[in-house]
């Protein structure tokens, strides 16, 4: 980076809108697939396309945006500008909602989950722009902490979504009846959603935020997400980022991490329906909370990204997921929903905070007990039954907070040059939230392990997980890498 930008308050506050629309739409996705399952009759494997077309659209964006920057001889966002990089992304977003009203007037999955896809390719784009920008917007030093407050927003987004769509979708029934709605009614707040998106694409395009930022590689260093610092290591001399096997293993990761935290949510509704007769209009609120607990372990772990006395960082590791879990239960007390299922589930949270003190900052131990901790949930959830199988799949939201800037820190670490490289190939890898959850669906069918045992899939991402954690660290340590040695603070 080169020269750290003059802190921009309503410059940042304008960015991170868009984060609030990543997690709105991405955990709304739970509320539209037992909709739709349920009105056209699909079965688990094939309501698993909206998360499958969703998730893929992010690839496929990645990819689009390689090759015509490659053909075309320069980067994309170089050539037209970060700022209106992103107001072109939030257009082509709403051009997909645009579908959603044929959708739902036709009853047309086909419309729907295209409009799904088109509304990703158009976050995929957002999202290439909008994190270098948060760094710049102030302090590169600082800039982790720019990005966890996006993240807090992006999770609050996460948290209200399937709430809010819940109430558009069904009236007042989402607190309580009969959960009988017309399927033309889902194409209300989709539609709200794209004008939402001109709006603040034009505001983007005529906001303070800076058009053009200068990246400068970053020669033997590595970073991620959640660092206050970079922190320095010698560079091999692989001639690509593939040859450096934490990379390749870090990006199965990010492949089998993305698909258990979404397949878990996803595959949720249809276990309720089957196993506690619970309508769909009732679901929302534990669909909230399962990505409520993503923003629960983000928050908390967002305090490492900060200078803090001793004292206060420990007062605040156990205040923080319970400051988050109150969001969680103000939002649907607005929403007019019975607390009294969830208060329990403070005890559930004691769980993330040991994890969190035992994993000291070192990012592959907490990699491996998150990865543990998520193993286990998912057991108890199908070894037991009614709620608390329904607590046990949903705490898996819990044990997944923390696990891309792991994972991210991990794979990148000690790839010098290629560190760019490197970063663009795991975020390609975020298609495994479309291919897991749909193999999850497939498996959940009767004739083959059925909706309960069929979260085996988590187990057997999650065992992954451990094993790159353990495999990862034996790997950096032999290239002069030791997180219980090196401060690298913001996990």
């Amino acid at each position: 980076m080169s020269q750290p930008s003059k802190y921009n308050p309503s410059a940042l506050y304008t960015l991170i809108s868009v984060f609030f629309f990543w997690g709105f739409v991405a955990a709304s996705n739970d509320i539209l697939i037992p909709v739709f399952k349920e009105k056209l009759t699909l079965s688990q494997v094939q309501s698993q396309m909206i998360s499958f077309a969703f998730y893929v659209a992010y690839t496929v964006g990645s990819l689009i945006y390689y090759f015509v920057s490659k053909a075309s001889g320069g980067d994309i966002l170089n050539r037209i500008g970060y700022k209106n990089g992103i107001a072109l992304g939030l257009v082509i977003s709403a051009l997909g909602t645009l579908l959603f009203y044929p959708a739902a007037e036709t009853a047309s999955f086909t419309l729907m989950i295209s409009g799904l896809f088109i509304v990703g390719l158009g976050f995929s784009l957002q999202q290439t722009a909008a994190n270098p920008l948060a760094i710049v917007l102030g302090d590169p030093k600082t800039g982790a902490q720019r990005l966890s407050l996006a993240g807090g927003v992006n999770n609050f987004g996460t948290t209200i979504g399937p709430i809010l769509v819940t109430i558009a979708i069904f009236g007042s029934v989402a607190a309580g009846g009969s959960g009988v709605a017309s399927i033309s009614a889902v194409k209300t707040p989709y539609l709200i959603l794209g004008v939402l998106f001109i709006i603040v694409a034009i505001i983007f395009k005529f906001s303070s935020l800076p058009n053009k930022i200068e990246l400068e590689p970053e020669e033997n260093s590595i970073s991620s997400p959640t660092d206050t610092s970079t922190v320095a290591y010698p560079a091999g001399s692989k001639k690509s980022a593939l040859g450096y096997s934490q990379l390749v293993l870090g990006m199965v990761a990010i492949f089998v991490y993305v698909g258990v935290e979404v397949s878990t949510a996803s595959n949720l509704p249809e276990f309720m329906l089957q196993k506690l007769q619970m309508p769909t209009s009732g679901i929302a609120p534990y669909i909230s909370l399962y990505w409520a607990s993503l923003m629960i372990g983000r928050w908390t772990a967002s305090i490492g990204a900060f200078n803090l006395a001793g004292s206060t960082k420990k007062i605040l590791n156990f205040l923080m997921p319970y400051i988050a879990f109150g969001v969680f239960l103000l939002v649907n007390k607005l929403a007019s929903h019975d607390l009294t299922p969830f208060y329990v589930y403070a005890f559930v949270i004691l769980v993330l905070i040991v994890g969190d003190m035992l994993s000291k900052g070192n990012p592959a131990r907490q990699l491996l007990i998150y990865s543990s901790f998520g193993m286990a949930a998912l057991i108890i959830g199908m070894l037991s039954g009614g709620m608390i199988s329904v607590y046990a799949f949903i705490s898996v939201g819990l044990f997944c907070s923390t696990l891309w800037p792991c994972i991210y820190t991990l794979a990148i670490a000690g790839l010098g040059k290629h560190t760019n490289e490197g970063s663009s190939f795991l975020i390609m890898m975020i298609m495994g939230g479309g291919f897991i959850s749909l193999l999850q669906g497939y498996l959940s069918a009767d004739g083959l392990l059925g909706i309960q045992w069929s979260y085996l899939v988590g187990v057997a991402c999650f065992a992954y997980l451990a094993f790159y954690a353990l495999k990862a660290s034996a790997i950096l340590k032999k290239q002069g890498i030791d997180y219980d040695t090196e401060t690298v603070a913001g996990h």
